[in-house]
């Protein structure tokens, strides 16, 4: 998940060198975004009686090759390839990974066990963007994509030691899938998880450039905000944990406020640097809730099809951030970094509206 978006704080960078437009560097996100959507579906499909442990090192490989040719790359072309590649193992490793929990710990802890899992998708997202930003700043932007390649090889030689054996237990494949568009409370999670991320990625794979341009912040302040963003993710993180064990929907209710709001905070103050600051760090606080919050949802309303449900959120959050990210470009390219910002404040507070749905609420 870090390696995924590693480009969010090196957008400018890699249009200068690579000579493209900053819309068309949004693709970086966008094409592995659409990618794993796919390969969410298609990892139940042909990966479903093959032993996870094996499945999962296969993708970390693939990760890891992934950002070689992104830290290579000479051309928009070649750098799509990579990413091409990572969004084929993002989008199955996070369907399969994600369901793992209660097997790894059967009973009680089989929750706890499922929440540290979750925890590390939800830091990832949170962490490659000042990642990427801090070392982008330090060294270069084909440098963040090197240490892409260093985590994922240190990520193969983990799981190789230290995971068991996971042989496949899914034996419908994606036969299990299309039953739950079939419940309400699952149709309405769904939605909310294209409408949030779409409103997220929409919009922040460009405040780089926004904070650049409007608010005037570059060089080592903005590597610091974009830390100080991924660490209220981290604090995001626990507190969408803590609200949803509470009462779950409250939980993407507040997300989807915070985030909105952080949104058109940034676009009315966006010229003033404290108010944007500010805004950018409750961004941070706000969707580092947003995954745990979402999937904590979505298995409450399958919790007897949790790989299947999995798979699911996988395939329709990865086309929301493949969407968010191109339609962000476009309105970039034809209105203007400000209109990326409006876009995504009123989609994630559409959110909320879902939410208050009555089929939305818990039985």
């Amino acid at each position: 998940m870090t390696s995924e978006f590693l480009p969010v704080g090196l957008l400018p960078d890699i249009a200068r060198n690579l000579d493209i437009s900053t819309g068309q560097a949004g693709l970086l996100m966008t094409i592995p975004g659409l990618v794993a959507a796919g390969a969410a579906p298609l990892s139940i499909a042909f990966a479903g009686h093959i032993d996870r442990r094996r499945v999962l090192l296969a993708l970390l490989i693939a990760l890891g090759v992934s950002n070689v040719l992104a830290a290579t790359a000479t051309s928009l072309a070649v750098i799509l390839i990579g990413r091409f590649l990572l969004g084929l193992a993002v989008g199955a490793f996070w369907t399969i990974a994600g369901s793992l929990g209660p097997r790894l710990r059967p009973g009680p802890e089989g929750v706890k066990a499922n929440a540290v899992i979750l925890s590390g998708i939800s830091f990832g997202t949170v962490a490659g963007i000042p990642a990427g930003a801090v070392i982008g700043d330090m060294f270069d932007w084909r440098m963040a994509f090197w240490a892409g390649g260093l985590l994922a090889l240190v990520a193969v030689a983990a799981v190789a030691t230290l995971l068991p054996s996971l042989p496949a237990t899914n034996r419908r494949g994606i036969r299990g899938m299309p039953a739950l568009l079939r419940r309400p409370r699952a149709r309405i999670g769904l939605i909310a998880v294209l409408t949030i991320f779409l409103a997220h990625f929409a919009a922040y794979t460009f405040v780089t450039p926004f904070l650049n341009e409007r608010s005037g912040i570059a060089g080592p302040l903005l590597s610091s905000l974009l830390l100080a963003n991924g660490i209220a993710g981290f604090a995001g993180n626990a507190l969408g944990g803590w609200i949803s064990s509470k009462k779950v929907n409250l939980s993407v209710i507040v997300a989807s406020a915070l985030l909105g709001g952080s949104a058109l905070l940034l676009l009315w103050l966006g010229e003033y640097q404290a108010a944007a600051a500010a805004a950018v760090v409750v961004w941070g606080l706000s969707f580092g809730m947003v995954p745990i919050a979402m999937q904590s949802f979505l298995q409450s309303a399958a919790k007897d099809a949790i790989e299947d449900m999995q798979a699911m959120f996988v395939m329709v959050g990865q086309i929301a951030i493949g969407m968010g990210a191109l339609a962000g470009g476009v309105i970039v390219d034809g209105a203007g970094l400000g209109g990326a910002m409006l876009f995504g404040g009123l989609a994630a507070l559409s959110t909320i509206l879902l939410m208050l749905a009555p089929s939305a609420r818990s039985r």
